[in-house]
């Protein structure tokens, strides 16, 4: 049981220690070379985190967005010789894929110079290449291109876009795409039934946004996209792959995605050097390997009100390789493989905020090699190990967190060289450092304690509250920090003062 904040603090477990699955790189820091002293207060407090005004990001103002004149036109063309799909045409015989589908030289429907819809296509096409084959109800058989100047309207008139994996059909957007109050699914012509997924490596249809695009989804359904591909994942907004940018020549994508179920997705969601994407109210729901998956150099993106849940090989939410200057708040993700919310691989200001993550396999929220980041208000419950984990980062700051009943520690921070493991260290220049600023919130019977830092440059704790231990043992500080029990106590608890534990240097281990 949480108990109030009223409650006195003497009886309060708190432990700061090496954990034996730690991997930690303190087997050579002595505890001589760490200070333990009061911070100054003043610098510790801090407003709660601005958030983004979620109020222009609705279905109606997605509608406001549509052009609906002039119209557009369509055409057949071959796949080949198309600057928009040479990602799928070129490099290790991607083209085979699409002549073994089709039959023959494959080809690609394009969209130019307007609006179009499924029920324009149906009209304009053969029913080999574009069908209706129930009211409402629309089955792509062929690759499909929205080129610049185009808009393609995945409409409410439409009951459902079946993309044929029979056939290779998927969709790239290089100019405006709006999927509103619909559903697009994979298909199986063979079967007649949705593509659901089998194993990896095996073709689905998918959806990509290029650079310079626009991407909106309203209160949809997108199901059984993507595979192991690159750019093939899912639902994408990426910019130009690096041999295709120097001849495009745009910028970078955008888009909304609103109160959208994607399920059964490769990735539900990816992106790649996207700007200013917006992620509201979404459900991801038993995804393959992500929920939601932000990439390489993606900048202020608005993650907020989404639930992410069940994903199969790894986490509901993971920001990776610089995607900074973005805020993920006021999501629910729970009952992943791994890890409910990652910061990684050198992603830095972000804002994390009033998120709950539980019952995840691993940790509720996971920092890796990313300093600068600000955790508030999150809760962290019942997850298989760390509530809250960080490593390799500094300057990350935790205010008035709850982190009840994970199945390791609390909050865990540590140091981990990474040099041989199989993560491109070259693109990913990291230190073995970490500080963390700890302030407010609440550590309760966590099942290896409230808290371990190991090898810490700097820790500062102020107003922790640390209740209902699972162990007997008392107050105690074992580790490197053990030496400055008493001292910490007495600041933390009974002075109730912040306190500073910083690293000395190793000069100062050697002259002591």
């Amino acid at each position: 049981m949480i108990q109030s904040s009223k409650a006195p603090l003497l009886g309060a477990v708190i432990c700061l220690f090496l954990s034996s699955n730690a991997q930690a790189l303190t087997n050579d820091v002595r505890p001589e070379a760490y200070r333990v002293s009061s911070a100054p207060a003043e610098p510790l407090q801090m407003d709660a985190p601005k958030l983004p005004d979620l109020t222009p990001f609705t279905p109606a103002a997605v509608q406001a967005k549509i052009q609906r004149k002039p119209a557009g036109r369509v055409s057949i063309r071959r796949m080949t010789g198309m600057d928009q799909l040479t990602e799928f045409t070129g490099g290790d015989e991607r083209l085979r894929e699409w002549v073994s589908r089709q039959g023959g030289m494959p080809e690609v429907i394009v969209i130019e110079g307007g609006y179009m819809t499924p029920a324009g296509l149906a009209k304009a096409l053969k029913p080999g290449q574009f069908r209706e084959t129930a009211p409402g109800v629309y089955l792509q058989r062929l690759p499909l291109v929205v080129m610049p100047g185009a808009t393609l309207h995945i409409d409410k008139s439409t009951r459902e876009l079946r993309l044929s994996s029979d056939r290779g059909a998927f969709i790239i957007n290089d100019g405006k795409l709006f999927i509103t109050s619909t559903r697009v699914t994979a298909w199986r012509e063979a079967d007649n039934r949705q593509d659901w997924f089998e194993k990896k490596g095996r073709f689905r249809p998918f959806i990509n946004s290029w650079g310079g695009t626009e991407t909106y989804v309203t209160n949809s359904t997108i199901s059984s996209l993507g595979y192991t591909k690159s750019k093939s994942y899912g639902f994408s907004i990426s910019q130009y792959s690096p041999s295709m940018a120097p001849k495009m020549g745009r910028g970078h994508p955008t888009g909304w995605l609103l109160n959208t179920l994607f399920d059964d997705m490769w990735y539900g969601f990816y992106c790649y050097e996207a700007d200013d994407v917006v992620l509201r109210g979404n459900t991801y729901k038993n995804n393959i390997v992500y929920g939601i998956d932000p990439h390489d150099r993606s900048r202020r993106l608005i993650i907020a009100e989404n639930t992410a849940y069940g994903t199969i090989k790894k986490h509901g939410i993971i920001i990776s390789r610089e995607v900074n200057d973005s805020w993920i708040f006021n999501n629910v993700s729970y009952e992943n493989h791994l890890s409910g919310i990652v910061i990684d691989r050198s992603s830095v200001n972000n804002v994390i905020a009033y998120n709950e993550t539980y019952r995840n396999k691993s940790d509720g929220v996971t920092i890796y090699e990313s300093g600068d980041n600000l955790l508030w208000g999150n809760k962290a419950l019942n997850n298989e190990r760390h509530g809250i984990r960080v490593r390799n980062s500094m300057n990350v700051k935790l205010y008035e967190n709850l982190v009840v009943g994970n199945g390791k520690l609390g909050v865990y921070g540590h140091v981990k060289d990474l040099s041989n493991t199989d993560r491109n260290i070259l693109l990913d220049p990291f230190e073995t450092n970490i500080s963390m600023l700890i302030v407010g919130g609440k550590l309760v019977s966590n099942a290896s304690g409230p808290m371990g830092v190991d090898s810490p440059l700097s820790l500062e704790l102020y107003r922790v509250e640390m209740l209902s231990p699972t162990k007997s043992a008392g107050i105690t500080l074992p580790g490197v920090l053990g030496v400055y029990q008493d001292q910490i106590l007495d600041l933390l608890v009974r002075q109730d003062k912040p306190v500073l534990i910083d690293y000395l240097g190793a000069d100062m281990e050697a002259k002591r």
